[in-house]
């Protein structure tokens, strides 16, 4: 791991102390799962935007296409002559 240092106003300092004393964890896990849920968020942003540039295109489209199809045979009366058997 490499150590991040960085100053904060101290009531965030003392809110964070409160938050990581009241869930039960030190400081620094409480930043560090606020650093990479932040990060998480930020990514997932630009991912978005990144779509957005790039619209999908048709044979990505055609997939949504045989998702509409439905299963292949109809297995219900599988089903149903199972239980006839164990019946």
């Amino acid at each position: 791991m490499t150590m991040l240092s960085f100053r904060v106003a101290e009531d965030e300092a003392a809110e964070a102390q409160e938050w990581a004393d009241r869930l039960g964890v030190d400081r620094s896990e409480l930043l560090r799962d606020a650093l990479h849920r932040h990060l998480v968020t930020l990514r997932s942003q630009r991912e978005g935007d990144h779509y957005d540039r790039l619209p999908v295109t048709g044979s990505e489209l055609s997939l949504g296409e045989v998702a509409e199809w439905g299963p292949a045979e109809d297995w219900a009366d599988w089903a149903d002559s199972a239980s006839d058997e164990a019946g």
